[in-house]
């Protein structure tokens, strides 16, 4: 019999979304942890990894049957798909009122949610019908005088259910998530959501899903994942982040009484870049153009290979420079050259740059990156589970 203790949702979750290829696939990219903090559950972007992540108490799913379960866990997919972590808001902001209008357009979907969430058609909301937006809804509970505002009350009147799941973590409503960190978050689930989608019609099954939300769903992949993005996003996970005590900074924590902490940001990332004729000048200039912008965030290593790497060509690229691209070798291509180099050396990430034509290469010791463009992305000599971009204008 499982208790609270044992509970784990990780290995229940195949089991319970089995028939759901596209849930499927988004679980496997959102962390879970167990947690006794929060009663229910809910979502958040961790500020540290900028992933998602998902909090659950055990007790709770403990407490529910198994058709129960998976819609919870939809339900919780449902708000990172559907962008309510990373930011869409109305123009009055986060408020408990927008809370329940997200819960209500997800929950219109979901038959087995527990009945204690907020339900179109079930009280207090028997005169909502299902189906509608999450803005919609927002302008229904405006009108609703039964959750109108009394005297001296704040957001919502008396009698104004609360969300079943917790809100508390999105990152516009605890004001601890930066920008950068959001919006890698948000290209991070693009490119999971993409994934998902192509399991699901390589599959021919997109489970519970209705025909007009797979529809809202292909629309929002296109036009394809924004690649400055993702490459600005392998950057800023790849940094090692060193820190040290100085006595200009004060501790937050403790103030005036221990020193405050000076962080050291580092990303070497090697670059190598596929030298072979069938690579064109167009894709080396759109991304040298972009590593003009991203040198001032980091110091790369030029690599330029062809079936090897030229140790005289190798160059690196310093903070804050810019550089011309320019074609230096010529030549056919094989990936255990760069990828070789660069496990040898003392590297953060590893990008490579081609068209995919050539066999897999042996394993990296850092992350590695792969960007080409959407032709080559398409039918490329080799399939990896590593991360491929697709670059163009």
């Amino acid at each position: 019999m499982e208790t609270e203790e044992t509970y784990d949702i990780n290995t229940e979750t195949y089991l319970l979304l089995r028939e759901e290829p596209f849930f499927g696939a988004i679980s496997r990219c959102i962390n879970k942890t167990a947690s006794g903090a929060i009663p229910t559950a809910g979502v958040r972007i961790n500020k540290h990894t900028a992933q998602f992540e998902m909090i659950y108490n055990p007790k709770f799913f403990l407490g529910l049957t198994l058709p129960e379960r998976a819609d919870v866990l939809k339900h919780e997919f449902w708000h990172i798909i559907n962008e309510h972590v990373t930011g869409r808001l109305p123009a009055e902001g986060m408020t408990k009122m927008w809370n329940i209008a997200t819960d209500l357009a997800i929950n219109s979907h979901l038959p087995n949610i527990p009945k204690m969430a907020c339900i179109p058609g079930n009280k207090p909301f028997e005169k909502y019908p299902k189906g509608l937006s999450a803005e919609q809804y927002f302008e229904m509970l405006k009108e609703d005088e039964q959750f109108q505002p009394k005297d001296g009350e704040g957001d919502g009147g008396e009698g104004q259910p609360d969300s079943f799941d917790d809100h508390n973590g999105w990152s516009e409503s605890n004001g601890d998530i930066d920008n950068t960190t959001n919006e890698i978050a948000k290209e991070t689930l693009k490119e999971a959501m993409k994934k998902a989608a192509e399991e699901a019609n390589r599959s021919n099954n997109w489970g519970s899903i209705p025909s007009d939300v797979r529809k809202q769903i292909m629309d929002k992949l296109n036009p394809t994942v924004d690649w400055r993005k993702m490459l600005r996003y392998f950057i800023k996970t790849s940094k090692r982040c060193d820190k040290s005590s100085t006595v200009r900074r004060i501790n937050k924590r403790f103030p005036r009484i221990h020193a405050g902490k000076k962080v050291n940001r580092i990303a070497n990332i090697a670059i190598s870049i596929d030298q072979s004729g069938s690579v064109s000048d167009e894709m080396l200039a759109l991304f040298f153009t972009e590593l003009n912008e991203l040198a001032n965030l980091a110091t790369f290593t030029v690599i330029p290979f062809d079936t090897r790497v030229e140790e005289k060509l190798v160059y690196v690229w310093k903070k804050g420079k810019k550089h011309v691209w320019e074609r230096v070798m010529c030549g056919g291509t094989d990936f255990n050259a760069p990828t070789k180099y660069v496990n040898e050396g003392d590297f953060d990430g590893h990008i490579v740059l081609t068209d995919m034509q050539a066999p897999k290469p042996i394993p990296s010791t850092c992350s590695r990156m792969w960007m080409t463009d959407k032709d080559n992305a398409a039918s490329p000599y080799f399939k990896t589970s590593e991360v491929v971009i697709t670059i163009g204008k």
